[in-house]
């Protein structure tokens, strides 16, 4: 009588085990067939501020080493895209990323955000966008589509908006790398 219990409960642990394996098989096969779009929002690295009548500043020694320090940490990543501001301090901070991974920069205009265009064209890709202080956190408000991020304070430029959307779920997430 044991025996037969335990050949019972053998069979009983086989059939669940078969059904959660053929559900996680299930669901890993929904997810694949969904594009994932991934954002990567950073604003421009420390820019000079000897001239505070110049619109269009270049990097300082320290920016330059900090868009050296998003090379590295974002070596890993594969850039379907990379997008910058016409900047000279946006389009210095993205060149070592395009450069390393020989992607051409995109310019993108910071008053025309985030466009069905835009939105369309990043479907199923994984992109970088440098940007400012004040732009960045509107075009990951915009892309989310909600209003979580305000402007960043002028002091910090370790800030990596990450923003991933599968089907029609968008995660965020907001990392201080200072």
């Amino acid at each position: 009588m044991l025996e037969l219990a335990e050949k019972t409960t053998q069979k009983q642990m086989f059939k669940i085990t078969y059904f959660f394996f053929f559900f996680y098989l299930i669901s890993v096969n929904i997810s694949l067939s969904q594009e994932v779009t991934s954002y990567y929002l950073i604003r421009h690295a420390e820019k000079v501020l000897t001239n505070p009548n110049n619109p269009n500043p270049h990097l300082t020694i320290k920016g330059h080493k900090r868009s050296l320090e998003w090379k590295k940490i974002l070596e890993k990543i594969h850039f379907d895209r990379i997008y910058s501001t016409s900047y000279h301090r946006t389009l210095e901070t993205a060149k070592p990323i395009a450069d390393e991974r020989n992607i051409e920069i995109q310019k993108y205009d910071p008053n025309n955000l985030f466009n069905e265009n835009f939105r369309k064209k990043n479907i199923g890709k994984t992109s970088l966008v440098v940007g400012h202080s004040n732009t960045t956190p509107v075009l990951a408000n915009k892309i989310i589509g909600e209003e979580i991020y305000s402007s960043i304070d002028e002091r910090i430029h370790g800030y990596l908006f990450f923003i991933q959307i599968i089907g029609k779920k968008t995660t965020y997430q907001l990392l201080n790398l200072e």
